[in-house]
């Protein structure tokens, strides 16, 4: 993999763009999803079902990817971006596996790592038990949980509540321990939906410079964001989505300009 990008640039944390040969990690083949949601709201009942026909509740498709394809290489660190609805986080979760497309194909090198849904923290055990219980989920072996555990309570910033339910944890301190369970070890792909939004600055930078250290050993990094600030930072390559179809597809800055021309820079809506 090429070398990172000198620390006087404007985007220090960023990579460059792997080489035309690397790996493939992921490909994503003409996927469709398509479900269905209801338009009627009330508790069904006898008398509205005989109302009906004894039809049931009437429901709306919605066609939430439509027609995706794209190939991602190992090195790449790749943004979704979009505004609300446009299908980033449904895509994400197909990639991942924890939505079966309706149509159309998802070929992955190894087990997709989704931060924030993997990682299977229970609310009612402490943090230092979830600790190995999400690491565990992610297939982390147990006496590497041991030998790192310092080290991912350490990055998470949570010396003082490890031992605290995970219900008394803020949904920055939930994000960032599960943030740090899931990279203690480099997933040759991880798919990060949104976590860079959530706790202070510091912790932001930190996460960064994480995400790229994994970009340096070959992994492949999918990052959901609104925050074209940690996209330009971070990401190698920008996929715009709209209304499930893919927009534009290319370098990072030519992609993100492109985006906030159309959206005049307007917060997701």
């Amino acid at each position: 993999m090429p070398d990172a990008t000198p620390e006087t640039d404007e985007h220090p944390l960023r990579s460059d763009a792997p080489p035309e040969d690397a790996p493939l990690s992921v490909l994503v083949d003409d996927v469709h999803l398509t479900y269905e949601i209801y338009t009627d709201s009330q508790k069904p009942t006898l008398r509205r079902l005989v109302s009906r026909g004894f039809q049931g509740r009437p429901a709306r498709q919605v066609h939430a990817v439509r027609g995706v394809s794209f190939a991602a290489h190992r090195g790449e660190a790749i943004g979704l971006i979009g505004r609300n609805g446009s299908g980033k986080s449904t895509l994400l979760r197909v990639i991942a596996g924890l939505l079966p497309a309706t149509s159309g194909a998802v070929y992955a090198t190894t087990d997709p790592v989704l931060l924030g849904v993997g990682a299977a923290l229970h609310p009612e055990l402490s943090g230092r038990r979830n600790v190995f219980m999400g690491g565990t989920a992610l297939g982390i072996p147990r006496d590497v949980l041991e030998e790192r555990f310092d080290d991912i309570v350490a990055f998470a910033g949570l010396e003082d509540f490890i031992d605290v339910p995970l219900r008394a944890y803020s949904s920055g301190m939930q994000a960032r321990l599960q943030f740090s369970i899931a990279t203690v070890v480099t997933p040759e792909i991880l798919m990060i939906d949104e976590a860079l939004a959530v706790g202070d600055q510091e912790f932001r930078r930190k996460s960064e410079s994480r995400i790229k250290e994994m970009v340096g050993h070959a992994g492949t990094v999918f990052l959901v964001s609104h925050s074209m600030g940690s996209v330009r930072d971070v990401c190698s390559r920008v996929i715009w989505l709209d209304k499930g179809t893919v927009v534009l597809d290319g370098p990072v800055d030519e992609v993100v300009d492109r985006y906030l021309e159309a959206t005049d820079g307007a917060p997701p809506a």
